[in-house]
């Protein structure tokens, strides 16, 4: 997804209660807040879609049994601590804190996945997981490339963060903190890649 920054600042309470107002709008299209600022998210392709999909559907196929959840797109998570809020592609959480009680900005992730493009890709490795960083519940963070078969997986080694990749539709994409895993070819399933 591109990002684009707006001119305005603007509060946490702000922010928050403008996409509140949005949501009900489908013609909107939900922003993510870094520290005062807006930053627009741009409309996700056909690729994108599917691999977010088959992810969501497999991880909710391992889970649907052991208490986690899984959202996909939709969820937005808080970093109070960096006053940022996003909508990562895929979350996924044990028993969910949410910053109120309006239910829809949770606090508590463990697994976040992201889908990147070329436009987002040092976006997504950079400042966002810089701030995903900063969420004691995360333990692992998921980059999947969109236009070639290849996920990087971080995962949470007491402060610091190994870095596992992996290029081969027949090897298992390890979820180790949900005790789930996913094959590659299931996650690309359907998708088609650029020559």
């Amino acid at each position: 997804m591109a990002t684009r920054a707006a001119q305005t600042h603007l509060t946490p309470e702000e922010y928050i209660a403008l996409e509140r107002k949005a949501i009900p709008d489908a013609e909107t299209v939900r922003s993510e807040y870094i520290n005062g600022k807006i930053i627009g998210r741009s409309s996700s392709n056909w690729a994108h879609n599917l691999i977010t999909g088959n992810i969501t559907a497999g991880l909710y196929t391992c889970l649907k049994s052991c208490g986690c959840f899984v959202f996909a797109n939709q969820m937005r998570v808080s970093i109070p601590s960096v006053k940022s809020y996003f909508y990562p592609d895929v979350v996924v959480c044990g028993e969910p804190r949410f910053e109120d009680d309006v239910f829809d900005i949770l606090l508590n992730p463990i697994v976040i996945v992201e889908v990147i493009s070329p436009s987002t890709e040092a976006y997504d490795r950079g400042d966002k997981f810089a701030r995903y960083r900063q969420l004691h519940s995360l333990k692992e963070y998921i980059l999947v490339s969109q236009d070639k078969v290849h996920v990087e997986r971080y995962t949470r080694q007491t402060e610091d963060w190994l870095l596992t990749d992996y290029q081969n539709l027949e090897q298992q994409l390890p979820f180790t903190s949900i005790q789930c895993e996913l094959p590659l070819h299931e996650i690309y399933q359907r998708v088609t890649f650029p020559s």
